[in-house]
């Protein structure tokens, strides 16, 4: 029997859970490809962004991760067009053949249009978002130390927060925790002005969390404001121009900082056929996750619209265990197909919906049956559903440390501007 040559674009939940579980089945040769070197875990991105945790405790290089694993292969370089008819796809770093293509690509923020916000907005979508937002947070702190005007102080100290998700939820609740047990402690510059500094959180629905269930809902919303956050509903940000973010409702808030979680979408390949695509960008695919009007070729994760599961008519939610649900079915199927036995249907299983809030603080819902938990109990819940997320013992003994830090202290240690010289800033 020849070997299948499997070809997986993006190292993310799905991408990884397909490869890992293809693994040892020599059948098949699977070459996962991405632009980046190393995979990491998106939801604790805001943690490396505000300082609690560096980059290395969410981050694992792939090669070191496929070490020993015989059928499994890494490229690195970015996906720029699919040639179908020759089963090949263009990569920046080469050209790649398959006999089955899996897009796992993963999804990109959505500026619904607005260029001004696209171009001086902080997006929260990869581990460099996250580390630029940590060393210009810090710089802006800094800035305002030495800043005698006070309307380009508060400029300084007021941050706005687009979107109010789980990643809208957990940064400016963060941000809020460190204004209050942190930021007070490292800069006596900003004893005096307590009214100077601003959190706002802003969505365009009438509530927070909007998947979660009322109950966790309202619980986010009392916390946040006892955290100090000002949050306003049913409102968009319109433009963010000359330091100024205009909301829909005709208010302007003076700021330097703009923050945006309010929205992705996912990414067009070239070369897949427009008819492929469907609501979001997201690739419309069958029960098996076969993309519409291609032949060999699966979408997977946030990148994959699903609509034959009968839970989910208008297409799953761009969550981490869709995610690795998919990608292990989509491998159960390649080695059913193999077999010439009959492919799986794929069913997602919801497991629950989290969200962390800040210290002591945050909200679940379990389903069937519908189960809500807030504070100590959903917290201790959302730290231990995400240590264990996590892909290394290495990682996960790091986290656990660096938490086991902030939580006694109310304190962290990696408050550190470092960004390397551009090549022409060096000094030879």
């Amino acid at each position: 029997m020849a070997t299948k040559k499997i070809l997986v674009i993006g190292g993310g939940f799905a991408g990884i859970n397909l490869a890992k579980h293809l693994a040892e089945h020599d059948e098949f040769n699977i070459t996962l490809a991405d632009k980046n070197n190393y995979n990491f875990f998106p939801p604790l991105l805001y943690q490396v962004a505000t300082g609690f945790l560096e980059a290395s405790n969410i981050s694992y290089p792939f090669r070191k991760m496929f070490q020993g694993k015989k059928n499994i292969r890494f490229r690195m370089g970015e996906l720029l067009k699919v040639i179908p008819e020759e089963n090949k796809v263009v990569l920046s770093s080469g050209e790649l053949e398959y006999d089955y293509l899996v897009l796992a690509t993963g999804t990109e923020s959505n500026y619904f249009g607005l260029e001004n916000v696209k171009k001086n907005a902080i997006p929260m979508k990869t581990v460099n978002d996250a580390l630029e937002m940590r060393n210009y947070l810090l710089q802006q702190l800094e800035i305002a130390t030495v800043t005698t005007d006070k309307a380009e102080r508060e400029k300084l100290l007021t941050i706005v927060i687009a979107g109010g998700g789980p990643t809208g939820v957990e940064v400016s609740g963060m941000l809020a925790e460190m204004r209050k047990f942190i930021i007070r402690k490292d800069y006596p510059e900003f004893r005096g002005a307590k009214d100077q500094s601003h959190i706002y959180l802003i969505d365009g629905g009438a509530q927070l969390l909007s998947p979660m269930t009322q109950k966790s809902q309202k619980d986010t919303y009392s916390a946040l404001l006892k955290l100090g956050v000002e949050i306003k509903l049913n409102i968009q940000v319109k433009d963010y121009v000359d330091d100024t973010v205009i909301l829909s409702n005709g208010e302007h808030i003076q700021t330097k900082t703009l923050i945006w979680a309010a929205g992705v979408s996912a990414k067009i390949a070239d070369g897949i056929p427009a008819t492929s695509y469907g609501k979001g960008k997201r690739l419309l695919t069958d029960e098996f996750n076969k993309v519409e009007d291609t032949s060999n070729i699966y979408a997977i994760g946030d990148a994959c619209l699903q609509t034959s599961d009968p839970g989910f008519p208008e297409g799953h939610p761009q969550v981490a265990q869709v995610a690795l649900q998919q990608g292990k079915n989509v491998a159960i199927n390649f080695i059913r197909m193999v077999a010439q036995k009959p492919l799986r249907s794929f069913r997602y299983t919801d497991k629950g919906t989290m969200a962390i809030i800040g210290r002591n603080k945050a909200v679940a819902d379990i389903p069937k049956p519908t189960l809500h938990f807030k504070g100590f109990i959903a917290w201790f819940m959302w730290l231990f559903i995400h240590l264990t997320s996590l892909i290394t013992y290495r990682n996960k003994i790091t986290t656990l440390y660096n938490w086991m830090i902030a939580y006694f202290t109310k304190d962290q240690a990696l408050r550190m501007i470092i960004r390397p010289l551009k090549k022409e800033e060096q000094i030879t």
